[in-house]
Protein backbone atom coordinates (compact mmCIF):
# COMPACT_ATOMS: atom_id res chain seq x y z
CA UNK A 1 0.00 0.00 0.00
CA UNK A 2 2.98 2.64 -0.59
CA UNK A 3 4.35 4.05 -3.71
CA UNK A 4 6.18 6.94 -2.26
CA UNK A 5 9.84 8.29 -3.38
CA UNK A 6 13.00 6.80 -1.61
CA UNK A 7 16.40 7.36 -0.79
CA UNK A 8 17.94 7.55 -3.99
CA UNK A 9 17.26 6.96 -7.56
CA UNK A 10 20.33 3.95 -8.32
CA UNK A 11 20.27 2.32 -12.15
CA UNK A 12 19.68 -1.57 -10.12
CA UNK A 13 16.35 0.49 -9.04
CA UNK A 14 15.47 0.96 -12.64
CA UNK A 15 15.59 -2.69 -13.09
CA UNK A 16 14.04 -3.77 -10.48
CA UNK A 17 10.97 -1.91 -11.52
CA UNK A 18 11.55 -3.32 -15.30
CA UNK A 19 11.90 -7.14 -13.90
CA UNK A 20 8.88 -6.37 -11.21
CA UNK A 21 6.26 -3.78 -12.87
CA UNK A 22 3.77 -6.66 -14.01
CA UNK A 23 3.33 -7.55 -10.74
CA UNK A 24 4.45 -4.94 -8.79
CA UNK A 25 3.16 -1.92 -10.24
CA UNK A 26 6.43 0.12 -9.57
CA UNK A 27 4.95 3.68 -9.15
CA UNK A 28 8.75 5.51 -8.58
CA UNK A 29 12.47 4.52 -10.14
CA UNK A 30 14.12 4.49 -6.60
CA UNK A 31 12.85 1.42 -4.90
CA UNK A 32 16.48 1.32 -3.88
CA UNK A 33 15.90 -0.94 -0.96
CA UNK A 34 14.36 -3.59 -2.62
CA UNK A 35 16.29 -3.56 -5.82
CA UNK A 36 19.76 -2.33 -4.30
CA UNK A 37 22.43 -5.40 -3.48
CA UNK A 38 20.71 -7.70 -5.77
CA UNK A 39 24.28 -9.32 -7.19
CA UNK A 40 23.78 -12.55 -7.05
CA UNK A 41 24.81 -14.98 -4.32
CA UNK A 42 24.98 -18.65 -3.14
CA UNK A 43 21.90 -20.31 -3.53
CA UNK A 44 19.48 -19.59 -0.25
CA UNK A 45 16.45 -20.55 0.47
CA UNK A 46 13.90 -19.51 3.11
CA UNK A 47 10.86 -20.37 4.59
CA UNK A 48 8.08 -17.62 4.75
CA UNK A 49 4.81 -17.92 7.25
CA UNK A 50 1.62 -15.99 6.52
CA UNK A 51 0.84 -16.25 3.14
CA UNK A 52 -2.78 -15.78 2.30
CA UNK A 53 -4.79 -18.62 2.12
CA UNK A 54 -6.57 -19.45 -0.83
CA UNK A 55 -10.10 -18.50 0.90
CA UNK A 56 -8.74 -14.58 -0.07
CA UNK A 57 -7.97 -15.09 -3.64
CA UNK A 58 -6.92 -11.77 -4.68
CA UNK A 59 -4.28 -11.45 -1.36
CA UNK A 60 -3.22 -15.03 -2.49
CA UNK A 61 -2.61 -14.31 -6.29
CA UNK A 62 -1.32 -11.02 -5.84
CA UNK A 63 1.69 -12.93 -2.72
CA UNK A 64 2.10 -15.58 -5.58
CA UNK A 65 2.98 -13.15 -8.04
CA UNK A 66 5.38 -11.17 -6.05
CA UNK A 67 6.98 -13.91 -5.07
CA UNK A 68 7.62 -15.06 -8.47
CA UNK A 69 8.89 -11.04 -9.42
CA UNK A 70 11.18 -11.36 -6.37
CA UNK A 71 12.82 -14.76 -7.21
CA UNK A 72 13.25 -12.93 -10.84
CA UNK A 73 15.02 -10.41 -9.17
CA UNK A 74 16.86 -12.46 -6.60
CA UNK A 75 17.78 -15.32 -8.85
CA UNK A 76 19.74 -16.86 -6.23
CA UNK A 77 16.77 -16.57 -3.22
CA UNK A 78 14.11 -19.48 -3.46
CA UNK A 79 11.21 -18.48 -1.30
CA UNK A 80 8.85 -21.16 0.33
CA UNK A 81 5.39 -19.81 1.56
CA UNK A 82 3.76 -21.21 4.22
CA UNK A 83 -0.19 -20.26 4.31
CA UNK A 84 -0.78 -21.94 7.62
CA UNK A 85 -4.02 -19.82 9.08
CA UNK A 86 -4.84 -18.40 11.58
CA UNK A 87 -1.05 -17.27 10.89
CA UNK A 88 -0.38 -16.91 14.32
CA UNK A 89 -2.52 -18.71 16.78
CA UNK A 90 -2.56 -17.68 20.59
CA UNK A 91 -3.54 -21.75 21.42
CA UNK A 92 -1.07 -23.07 19.85
CA UNK A 93 2.05 -20.69 19.03
CA UNK A 94 3.54 -20.81 22.38
CA UNK A 95 4.28 -24.81 21.70
CA UNK A 96 5.43 -24.12 17.73
CA UNK A 97 7.88 -21.94 19.31
CA UNK A 98 9.32 -24.22 21.82
CA UNK A 99 9.40 -27.11 19.42
CA UNK A 100 11.80 -25.26 17.17
CA UNK A 101 9.57 -25.67 13.82
CA UNK A 102 9.26 -21.95 13.07
CA UNK A 103 9.69 -20.77 9.86
CA UNK A 104 13.36 -19.28 8.75
CA UNK A 105 10.48 -15.80 8.59
CA UNK A 106 7.89 -16.00 10.73
CA UNK A 107 5.03 -13.90 11.56
CA UNK A 108 4.20 -12.51 14.54
CA UNK A 109 1.74 -10.40 16.72
CA UNK A 110 3.62 -7.37 18.53
CA UNK A 111 1.96 -9.31 21.75
CA UNK A 112 4.34 -12.07 21.40
CA UNK A 113 7.80 -10.51 20.74
CA UNK A 114 8.62 -9.97 24.17
CA UNK A 115 7.89 -13.63 24.67
CA UNK A 116 9.59 -14.64 21.79
CA UNK A 117 12.98 -12.67 22.54
CA UNK A 118 13.06 -13.89 26.41
CA UNK A 119 12.20 -17.71 24.84
CA UNK A 120 15.69 -17.21 22.87
CA UNK A 121 13.97 -18.55 19.89
CA UNK A 122 14.67 -15.63 17.90
CA UNK A 123 18.14 -13.92 15.84
CA UNK A 124 18.99 -10.65 16.89
CA UNK A 125 18.97 -8.59 13.13
CA UNK A 126 20.50 -5.41 14.97
CA UNK A 127 23.55 -5.58 12.77
CA UNK A 128 21.45 -5.91 9.40
CA UNK A 129 19.16 -3.03 10.37
CA UNK A 130 20.11 -0.84 8.00
CA UNK A 131 19.37 -3.40 5.38
CA UNK A 132 15.77 -2.92 6.27
CA UNK A 133 14.14 -0.50 4.23
CA UNK A 134 13.46 3.27 5.25
CA UNK A 135 14.97 1.96 8.52
CA UNK A 136 15.51 5.52 10.46
CA UNK A 137 12.23 6.47 9.28
CA UNK A 138 10.25 3.70 10.62
CA UNK A 139 8.50 5.16 13.76
CA UNK A 140 10.69 3.75 17.10
CA UNK A 141 7.55 2.88 18.83
CA UNK A 142 6.99 -0.07 16.13
CA UNK A 143 10.96 -0.87 16.27
CA UNK A 144 10.68 -0.96 19.89
CA UNK A 145 8.43 -3.62 20.01
CA UNK A 146 11.06 -5.91 18.47
CA UNK A 147 13.68 -5.09 21.66
CA UNK A 148 14.41 -6.34 24.09
CA UNK A 149 11.91 -4.42 27.27
CA UNK A 150 10.66 -2.62 24.54
CA UNK A 151 12.92 -0.15 24.79
CA UNK A 152 15.97 1.23 22.54
CA UNK A 153 18.63 -0.81 23.71
CA UNK A 154 21.10 -2.15 20.54
CA UNK A 155 19.16 -5.02 20.01
CA UNK A 156 16.53 -6.23 17.41
CA UNK A 157 14.96 -9.20 16.91
CA UNK A 158 11.87 -8.44 14.39
CA UNK A 159 10.86 -6.27 11.60
CA UNK A 160 7.05 -4.58 11.77
CA UNK A 161 5.10 -4.59 9.01
CA UNK A 162 1.37 -3.29 10.24
CA UNK A 163 0.37 -1.31 12.77
CA UNK A 164 -3.46 0.00 13.96
CA UNK A 165 -4.49 2.10 16.64
CA UNK A 166 -8.04 2.60 18.68
CA UNK A 167 -10.40 5.13 17.95
CA UNK A 168 -14.17 5.97 17.95
CA UNK A 169 -16.39 4.99 15.24
CA UNK A 170 -19.71 6.63 14.75
CA UNK A 171 -22.76 6.88 12.54
CA UNK A 172 -22.84 10.09 11.40
CA UNK A 173 -26.38 10.29 10.23
CA UNK A 174 -27.18 9.37 14.09
CA UNK A 175 -25.34 12.03 14.89
CA UNK A 176 -27.08 14.55 12.74
CA UNK A 177 -30.61 12.86 13.53
CA UNK A 178 -29.62 13.47 17.55
CA UNK A 179 -28.77 17.13 16.84
CA UNK A 180 -25.50 16.12 17.47
CA UNK A 181 -22.91 17.31 15.06
CA UNK A 182 -21.78 14.77 12.66
CA UNK A 183 -18.18 16.54 11.73
CA UNK A 184 -17.41 16.45 15.45
CA UNK A 185 -17.03 12.97 17.11
CA UNK A 186 -17.04 12.63 21.02
CA UNK A 187 -13.46 13.24 22.53
CA UNK A 188 -13.76 12.41 26.55
CA UNK A 189 -15.69 9.48 27.70
CA UNK A 190 -17.85 12.00 29.37
CA UNK A 191 -18.77 13.77 26.11
CA UNK A 192 -19.65 9.81 24.66
CA UNK A 193 -22.03 9.19 27.54
CA UNK A 194 -23.90 12.54 26.47
CA UNK A 195 -23.86 11.85 22.91
CA UNK A 196 -24.89 7.98 23.69
CA UNK A 197 -28.24 9.71 25.78
CA UNK A 198 -29.10 11.82 22.67
CA UNK A 199 -28.91 9.07 20.38
CA UNK A 200 -30.67 6.42 22.21
CA UNK A 201 -33.80 8.98 23.17
CA UNK A 202 -34.33 9.09 19.34
CA UNK A 203 -37.46 6.44 20.64
CA UNK A 204 -36.65 4.33 18.07
CA UNK A 205 -34.26 1.39 19.68
CA UNK A 206 -31.18 2.95 18.36
CA UNK A 207 -28.37 1.95 20.93
CA UNK A 208 -26.01 4.65 21.67
CA UNK A 209 -22.43 2.96 22.64
CA UNK A 210 -22.05 -0.67 22.49
CA UNK A 211 -19.02 -3.06 23.72
CA UNK A 212 -17.42 -6.07 23.40
CA UNK A 213 -17.74 -9.26 26.21
CA UNK A 214 -16.97 -12.35 24.41
CA UNK A 215 -14.20 -14.33 22.89
CA UNK A 216 -11.06 -12.15 24.23
CA UNK A 217 -12.47 -8.91 22.87
CA UNK A 218 -13.81 -7.78 25.99
CA UNK A 219 -10.77 -7.69 27.90
CA UNK A 220 -8.93 -6.30 25.08
CA UNK A 221 -11.23 -3.52 24.80
CA UNK A 222 -11.17 -3.32 28.64
CA UNK A 223 -7.29 -2.45 28.13
CA UNK A 224 -7.69 -0.07 25.38
CA UNK A 225 -10.17 1.87 27.76
CA UNK A 226 -8.44 1.46 30.34
CA UNK A 227 -5.55 3.06 28.53
CA UNK A 228 -6.98 6.06 27.19
CA UNK A 229 -8.10 6.56 30.84
CA UNK A 230 -4.35 7.22 31.74
CA UNK A 231 -3.99 3.39 32.96
CA UNK A 232 -1.57 0.52 32.46
CA UNK A 233 -2.34 -2.96 31.89
CA UNK A 234 0.81 -4.32 33.75
CA UNK A 235 3.59 -3.18 35.95
CA UNK A 236 6.69 -1.56 34.39
CA UNK A 237 8.36 -5.13 35.00
CA UNK A 238 5.75 -6.80 33.10
CA UNK A 239 5.17 -9.76 36.00
CA UNK A 240 2.34 -8.46 37.47
CA UNK A 241 -1.25 -7.05 36.76
CA UNK A 242 -1.59 -3.26 37.66
CA UNK A 243 -5.47 -2.55 36.90
CA UNK A 244 -6.95 -3.20 39.80
CA UNK A 245 -6.98 0.36 41.01
CA UNK A 246 -8.84 3.70 40.11
CA UNK A 247 -8.11 3.36 36.37
CA UNK A 248 -9.74 0.07 36.33
CA UNK A 249 -12.72 0.73 38.82
CA UNK A 250 -13.33 3.79 36.53
CA UNK A 251 -13.75 1.46 33.12
CA UNK A 252 -15.96 -1.25 34.54
CA UNK A 253 -17.92 1.58 36.66
CA UNK A 254 -18.85 3.58 33.74
CA UNK A 255 -19.86 1.08 31.46
CA UNK A 256 -22.19 -0.59 34.12
CA UNK A 257 -23.35 3.30 34.29
CA UNK A 258 -23.76 3.61 30.42
CA UNK A 259 -26.06 0.04 30.77
CA UNK A 260 -28.09 -0.12 33.81
CA UNK A 261 -28.55 3.90 34.21
CA UNK A 262 -28.05 5.62 30.93
CA UNK A 263 -29.59 2.46 29.15
CA UNK A 264 -27.70 3.05 26.27
CA UNK A 265 -26.33 0.00 25.65
CA UNK A 266 -29.56 -2.02 24.49
CA UNK A 267 -29.80 -5.47 26.47
CA UNK A 268 -27.85 -7.98 23.77
CA UNK A 269 -24.46 -8.88 25.24
CA UNK A 270 -22.14 -11.05 25.05
CA UNK A 271 -20.81 -9.50 21.84
CA UNK A 272 -17.81 -10.37 20.03
CA UNK A 273 -15.82 -8.94 17.21
CA UNK A 274 -18.56 -8.87 14.06
CA UNK A 275 -21.80 -8.11 15.85
CA UNK A 276 -20.79 -4.40 16.25
CA UNK A 277 -19.92 -4.27 13.07
CA UNK A 278 -23.23 -6.14 11.78
CA UNK A 279 -24.87 -3.33 14.14
CA UNK A 280 -23.36 -0.38 12.68
CA UNK A 281 -23.74 -1.87 9.20
CA UNK A 282 -27.88 -1.67 10.31
CA UNK A 283 -27.59 1.71 11.08
CA UNK A 284 -29.40 1.16 14.72
CA UNK A 285 -25.56 2.11 16.62
CA UNK A 286 -24.13 5.00 17.03
CA UNK A 287 -20.78 4.59 18.42
CA UNK A 288 -17.76 1.86 19.24
CA UNK A 289 -14.11 1.28 19.96
CA UNK A 290 -12.41 0.20 17.03
CA UNK A 291 -9.92 0.97 14.23
CA UNK A 292 -10.75 2.62 11.11
CA UNK A 293 -10.26 -0.88 8.74
CA UNK A 294 -13.44 -1.84 10.14
CA UNK A 295 -15.08 0.70 8.47
CA UNK A 296 -13.76 -1.40 5.16
CA UNK A 297 -15.01 -4.31 6.70
CA UNK A 298 -18.26 -3.11 7.04
CA UNK A 299 -18.66 -1.83 3.50
CA UNK A 300 -17.40 -4.66 2.14
CA UNK A 301 -18.79 -7.53 4.50
CA UNK A 302 -22.91 -5.69 4.50
CA UNK A 303 -22.81 -3.75 1.43
CA UNK A 304 -23.00 -0.48 3.67
CA UNK A 305 -21.85 2.79 2.08
CA UNK A 306 -19.29 4.92 3.24
CA UNK A 307 -21.72 7.69 3.43
CA UNK A 308 -22.34 7.67 7.44
CA UNK A 309 -19.45 5.90 8.62
CA UNK A 310 -16.54 7.99 10.39
CA UNK A 311 -14.00 7.54 12.84
CA UNK A 312 -12.61 10.02 15.94
CA UNK A 313 -9.99 9.79 18.52
CA UNK A 314 -9.81 7.38 20.89
CA UNK A 315 -12.31 9.20 24.00
CA UNK A 316 -9.77 9.89 27.29
CA UNK A 317 -6.42 11.45 28.03
CA UNK A 318 -4.43 11.45 24.59
CA UNK A 319 -3.60 7.89 24.82
CA UNK A 320 -4.61 4.59 22.79
CA UNK A 321 -3.99 0.54 22.21
CA UNK A 322 -1.32 0.11 19.90
CA UNK A 323 -1.63 -3.29 18.08
CA UNK A 324 -0.21 -5.05 15.29
CA UNK A 325 2.12 -7.37 13.37
CA UNK A 326 5.45 -8.07 11.68
CA UNK A 327 7.68 -10.59 11.22
CA UNK A 328 11.02 -12.40 13.34
CA UNK A 329 13.99 -14.66 12.42
CA UNK A 330 14.66 -18.28 13.76
CA UNK A 331 17.23 -18.78 16.20
CA UNK A 332 18.60 -21.06 13.82
CA UNK A 333 18.75 -19.18 10.40
CA UNK A 334 22.34 -18.02 8.81
CA UNK A 335 23.41 -15.30 7.95
CA UNK A 336 22.56 -15.58 4.67
CA UNK A 337 18.92 -16.55 5.10
CA UNK A 338 18.47 -13.62 7.83
CA UNK A 339 19.59 -11.40 4.59
CA UNK A 340 17.27 -13.08 2.06
CA UNK A 341 14.07 -12.94 4.88
CA UNK A 342 15.28 -8.66 4.78
CA UNK A 343 15.19 -8.45 1.38
CA UNK A 344 11.65 -10.09 1.43
CA UNK A 345 10.20 -8.56 3.67
CA UNK A 346 11.45 -5.14 2.06
CA UNK A 347 9.82 -6.41 -1.35
CA UNK A 348 6.13 -7.11 -0.07
CA UNK A 349 6.10 -5.08 3.00
CA UNK A 350 8.37 -2.08 3.33
CA UNK A 351 8.45 -0.81 -0.20
CA UNK A 352 7.22 2.40 -2.98
CA UNK A 353 5.30 0.85 -5.50
CA UNK A 354 5.75 -2.86 -4.35
CA UNK A 355 3.79 -5.79 -2.35
CA UNK A 356 1.19 -4.17 0.11
CA UNK A 357 2.14 -0.86 -0.49
CA UNK A 358 0.96 -1.09 -4.50
CA UNK A 359 -1.89 1.39 -4.39
CA UNK A 360 -1.90 1.02 -7.77
CA UNK A 361 -2.60 -2.66 -8.01
CA UNK A 362 -5.35 -2.59 -5.40
CA UNK A 363 -7.10 0.12 -6.91
CA UNK A 364 -7.09 -1.86 -9.70
CA UNK A 365 -8.62 -4.80 -8.31
CA UNK A 366 -11.07 -2.93 -6.30
CA UNK A 367 -9.65 -3.29 -2.80
CA UNK A 368 -9.74 -0.53 -0.23
CA UNK A 369 -7.19 2.31 -0.65
CA UNK A 370 -7.03 5.05 1.71
CA UNK A 371 -7.15 3.87 5.07
CA UNK A 372 -5.09 5.52 7.59
CA UNK A 373 -2.99 2.41 8.74
CA UNK A 374 -0.70 1.15 8.54
CA UNK A 375 0.81 4.28 10.12
CA UNK A 376 4.52 2.94 10.08
CA UNK A 377 6.80 6.23 9.25
CA UNK A 378 7.12 9.34 10.26
CA UNK A 379 9.03 12.54 8.55
CA UNK A 380 9.12 12.56 4.60
CA UNK A 381 8.61 8.97 4.23
CA UNK A 382 5.30 9.38 6.14
CA UNK A 383 4.25 12.36 4.01
CA UNK A 384 5.48 10.82 0.64
CA UNK A 385 3.66 7.67 1.30
CA UNK A 386 0.31 9.79 2.17
CA UNK A 387 0.76 11.67 -0.76
CA UNK A 388 0.98 8.62 -3.05
CA UNK A 389 -1.82 6.90 -1.39
CA UNK A 390 -3.93 9.52 -1.72
CA UNK A 391 -3.66 9.28 -5.53
CA UNK A 392 -5.10 6.10 -5.83
CA UNK A 393 -7.31 6.26 -2.67
CA UNK A 394 -11.08 4.88 -3.13
CA UNK A 395 -12.78 5.06 -0.06
CA UNK A 396 -13.93 8.29 1.46
CA UNK A 397 -10.60 9.50 3.26
CA UNK A 398 -12.92 12.52 5.07
CA UNK A 399 -14.17 10.46 7.35
CA UNK A 400 -11.31 9.56 8.78
CA UNK A 401 -10.23 13.06 9.48
CA UNK A 402 -10.74 13.91 13.14
CA UNK A 403 -8.44 10.33 13.41
CA UNK A 404 -6.54 11.54 11.44
CA UNK A 405 -5.41 14.74 13.20
CA UNK A 406 -5.44 13.73 16.81
CA UNK A 407 -3.15 10.99 15.98
CA UNK A 408 0.21 12.42 16.33
CA UNK A 409 -0.94 14.10 19.68
CA UNK A 410 -1.69 10.31 20.97
CA UNK A 411 0.61 8.23 22.96
CA UNK A 412 0.26 4.76 21.53
CA UNK A 413 0.70 1.90 24.11
CA UNK A 414 1.48 -1.80 22.92
CA UNK A 415 -0.84 -4.60 24.82
CA UNK A 416 0.52 -6.53 27.36
CA UNK A 417 2.11 -9.56 27.26
CA UNK A 418 0.55 -12.57 26.87
CA UNK A 419 -2.38 -10.30 25.48
CA UNK A 420 -5.19 -12.76 24.34
CA UNK A 421 -4.13 -15.10 27.28
CA UNK A 422 -5.34 -12.00 29.46
CA UNK A 423 -8.13 -10.79 27.50
CA UNK A 424 -10.17 -13.99 27.54
CA UNK A 425 -10.46 -13.72 31.37
CA UNK A 426 -11.15 -10.08 31.25
CA UNK A 427 -14.24 -11.07 28.80
CA UNK A 428 -15.88 -12.59 32.08
CA UNK A 429 -15.54 -8.68 34.08
CA UNK A 430 -16.83 -7.42 30.91
CA UNK A 431 -19.92 -9.43 30.62
CA UNK A 432 -20.56 -9.34 34.17
CA UNK A 433 -20.95 -5.52 34.05
CA UNK A 434 -22.99 -5.79 31.13
CA UNK A 435 -25.37 -8.22 31.96
CA UNK A 436 -25.56 -7.91 35.89
CA UNK A 437 -27.12 -4.50 37.93
CA UNK A 438 -25.59 -5.58 41.15
CA UNK A 439 -22.21 -6.40 39.54
CA UNK A 440 -19.32 -6.43 41.97
CA UNK A 441 -17.04 -4.65 40.78
CA UNK A 442 -14.37 -4.35 43.08
CA UNK A 443 -14.67 -8.54 43.37
CA UNK A 444 -15.04 -9.06 39.50
CA UNK A 445 -11.09 -6.39 39.16
CA UNK A 446 -9.91 -8.43 42.02
CA UNK A 447 -10.61 -11.89 40.43
CA UNK A 448 -9.22 -10.91 36.99
CA UNK A 449 -6.21 -9.04 38.13
CA UNK A 450 -5.38 -12.60 40.27
CA UNK A 451 -5.93 -14.42 36.84
CA UNK A 452 -3.67 -12.00 35.48
CA UNK A 453 -0.91 -12.22 37.58
CA UNK A 454 -1.25 -16.34 37.51
CA UNK A 455 -0.65 -15.90 33.36
CA UNK A 456 1.76 -13.23 33.73
CA UNK A 457 4.07 -15.73 36.55
CA UNK A 458 4.12 -18.13 34.47
CA UNK A 459 5.19 -16.70 31.48
CA UNK A 460 8.25 -15.28 32.75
Amino acid sequence: MHVFHRRKTIAAALAACTVAASAAGCASSSNSAAAAGSTPGAPVTISVGCEPPTSKALSRSDWVKDVTAFEKLYPYITVKSDDTNPCDDPATFNAKLASGKMDNVFYTYFTDAANVISSGESADIQQYAKQINDYSSIQSSLLNVYRQGNSSSGDLYGIPTGNYSLGLVYNKALFQQAGLDPNSPPTTWDQVETDAIAISKLGRGDIGYADYSAQNTGGWHFVAELYSRGGTAVSPDGKSANFDNADGQAVLQYLHRLRFTDNVMGTNQGLQYNDLLQMMASGKLGMYVGDPSTLTSIHSQYNTPYTNLAVGPMPGESATLLGGSGYMFNKDDTSAQIQAGIKWINYEFETSGLGQFDYRRLAAEAQPVGLPEPDMWQGAVANADATAKAKYANIPTANFSAYVAALPTMKLLIEPPQAQAIYAKGDAAMFAVLTKPNADITQLLSTFASQADTILANTQ
